[in-house]
């Protein structure tokens, strides 16, 4: 089964994006810090997709971003802080994409779903990186 990192210190949004995700097949492992997204990071065979906070308690998201990045695992990033020089910088640190808070399920899920390379879910086959030229719906 195919994995998911999901890091966010606020419980209900990683709640919501663990039933969300696993209701469609991924499995879900979940930090709240950026201590806990590193081991994690460390122990999970290569997440296919890391979904991150840009502001944690223990520091910012874009060190996770960096460390996903040295893994070949694409980030998400998503933030209550949405203006647009910290997209601009967060897109330029190689985020895959950047999500303001709040958001909806539907916008993360065909932002997953883009990211990942997949139509439908995990299993409909191998995973393919965005291209360039290829739309990203859901990045704001």
């Amino acid at each position: 089964m195919r994995t998911i990192l999901v890091v966010d210190d606020e419980r209900d949004l990683v709640t919501t994006c663990e039933r969300l995700l696993s209701r469609r097949g991924w499995r879900v492992v979940t930090a709240a810090t950026c201590a806990e997204a590193l081991l994690a990071l460390a122990a999970v065979p290569r997440p296919v997709l890391a979904i991150v906070d840009r502001q944690l308690p223990d520091g910012d998201g874009l060190g996770i971003l960096r460390a996903a990045l040295a893994v070949a695992t694409p980030v998400i990033m998503i933030t209550g802080y949405g203006s647009a020089p910290t997209r601009r910088l967060t897109l330029e640190e190689g985020a895959a994409g950047f999500l303001a808070k709040p958001f909806s399920t539907h916008e993360l899920l065909e932002l997953v779903r883009t990211i990942a390379g997949e139509a439908s879910g995990p299993t409909s086959g191998p995973s393919a990186p965005p291209t360039a030229d290829r739309p990203r719906p859901g990045i704001h």
